[in-house]
């Protein structure tokens, strides 16, 4: 059986969509802007799911990271992205989704020259049934609480993804920039 090609959508600067690429060839060292987005899952209990990436991904192997994300396929509705992500990474489904950060945005280049440079809203959501994660997305799991998490990212950076070292802090963060409690 043939892999489907997953197609991510191209973005102009100030975010309007401007095409599509093959995923498998957008990420590189000249990384276009492109829409992706983040989520962080939470349980019953409140604690933030953070996983380890797989050592097989082509940015920041084995590196710990927010729940799960991905990119939206051109005509996929955000909603419908997240859903199916969370189905493939994670094998779980969700429920009480949320757009936590709507305009967040970053550009990244990890270790191996290789550059993430997405518009990337962030969104929280509940998990609605056990994990049973893909071995190809995630090495490890852990289900945490977000003010110890919140202060592993401030006291080691390098140890996470750099896009959790900016989403945690900016999720956590009051209108002033003081820790809301929230989380």
């Amino acid at each position: 059986m043939t892999p489907t090609r997953e197609e991510v959508v191209l973005l102009a600067e100030d975010g309007t969509p401007i095409g599509t690429a093959d995923k498998a060839t957008v990420h590189t060292t000249q990384t276009p802007l492109h829409l992706a987005f983040s989520c962080h899952l939470f349980d019953g209990e409140g604690r933030i799911l953070v996983t380890r990436r797989a050592l097989g991904k082509a940015t920041w192997p084995g590196v710990w990271t927010n729940s799960f994300c991905g990119h939206p396929g051109p005509g996929e509705s955000m909603e419908d992205a997240v859903a199916r992500r969370a189905a493939d990474e994670l094998g779980t489904t969700i429920e009480n989704l949320v757009v936590a950060l709507p305009d967040f945005r970053y550009r990244a280049v990890d270790a191996s020259g290789i550059v993430e440079y997405e518009i990337c809203p962030v969104y929280t959501a509940t998990v609605a049934s056990p994990l049973s994660p893909s071995a190809a997305e995630v090495a490890e799991w852990e289900w945490v609480d977000a003010r110890t998490l919140l202060s592993a990212v401030e006291a080691t950076p390098w140890a996470f993804s750099p896009w959790l070292t900016l989403q945690l802090p900016a999720l956590y963060a009051d209108p002033d920039g003081e820790p809301s409690g929230q989380l």
